[in-house]
């Protein structure tokens, strides 16, 4: 057990909670002897739905917690109220030690506030973004910030970028990624106050590759590894990205069974199909990491399912394997004459 990587699960969170997330956490363990899963939340109903599967008993443990943060409660008092919820008492699991990770479908903002408050930032780090893997036509590139600051600085795209750069060649083994920064042309000169603020300094930073930057629809081209942009922007692009993948799957699909012809020849690249579609599923990719903070947090989508789960839990382990956390510590940490200055 003491090499195993325990990930903190929230039973509770998401919309297809708990029984979807008890599955995903049987998949995760079923699929890797080197993971343990602490499913957290309310011990009646997680035993009921794990009673239907079999699974090493040594790979899955059951902390008790009566409350429950529900999607629409206002994400500060829901973490100060509800100190028995299962959200809270999964991240302070994380916070003193007992879990190496956090994973949850649940409240978004909640896991925001938790994650800053409970397991606390890296120092130096101003704000940790969510950064979720987006599929491209090349492989994945990584998005941050999708959803936790959307009103940001120009400071905080700098160290996103960095922060992307360390999880790209580590996590996903892109050497020297291509960092990019959203804009709506290429030209140094485009973009909002905060593009053009960021921008020179970017070109600055002598520890990423940045290249300039990506307007949205090189983005599924792959034409960034690390793209960077104020949560307002990112969600927006993440979003539409998940809604325009969803209409041409189905869209593929209808056409497929309009005639005899078509219906032959879909049976004849089924598996093909098969393969590229899976490649633009976003559950293969796992959840968003909440990049800067001390322990690693990880937020999936709030209608997450089994699959989603197991690949985010996976996911913790690959990120605890390359000690990204400390990677993160070493590119923050402050200076010899910061430290001087601080004294």
């Amino acid at each position: 057990m003491a090499d195993m990587v325990k990930v903190a699960l929230d039973a509770m969170g998401g919309d297809n909670a708990p029984a979807e997330i008890v599955k995903g956490a049987v998949d995760a363990v079923n699929s890797d002897s080197d993971i343990c899963v602490c499913l957290v939340g309310q011990e009646d109903k997680i035993k009921s739905c794990l009673s239907e599967y079999t699974y090493n008993n040594s790979q899955i443990e059951i902390v008790n917690a009566t409350e429950i943060i529900e999607t629409g409660e206002h994400p500060v008092n829901a973490i100060r109220k509800k100190k028995d919820s299962s959200l809270v008492v999964a991240l302070n699991l994380v916070k003193n030690g007992q879990a190496d990770a956090f994973v949850s479908a649940g409240n978004s903002g909640a896991i925001l506030v938790g994650g800053q408050t409970i397991v606390g930032r890296i120092k130096g780090v101003e704000r940790p973004p969510f950064a979720p893997l987006i599929p491209t036509s090349t492989g994945v590139s990584l998005l941050l910030d999708s959803g936790a600051n959307v009103d940001a600085r120009s400071s905080h795209l700098v160290q996103w970028a960095r922060m992307g750069s360390i999880y790209m060649e580590h996590v996903m083994n892109v050497k020297n990624p291509r960092v990019a920064i959203v804009n709506v042309g290429l030209e140094e000169e485009k973009g909002n106050a905060l593009v053009k603020e960021t921008f020179p300094l970017l070109k600055e930073c002598s520890d990423i590759n940045f290249i300039g930057s990506i307007e949205a629809r090189e983005i599924p081209n792959g034409g960034a590894d690390v793209i960077v942009c104020d949560a307002f922007v990112g969600n927006v692009i993440l979003k539409l990205y998940e809604g325009v993948g969803s209409v041409l799957i189905k869209k593929v699909k209808a056409s497929l069974m309009t005639s005899l012809k078509t219906k032959i020849g879909a049976l004849l690249i089924k598996d093909s199909l098969k393969k590229t579609m899976k490649s633009f599923d976003a559950s293969e990719y796992g959840g968003a990491p909440m990049l800067g903070l001390k322990g690693l947090v990880v937020k999936t989508h709030g209608n997450a399912k089994a699959k989603e789960i197991s690949t985010s839990i996976i996911q913790c382990k690959k990120f605890k394997d390359q000690a990204i956390n400390e990677k993160m510590l070493n590119a923050f940490a402050p200076s010899d004459k910061e430290q001087a200055a601080e004294q």
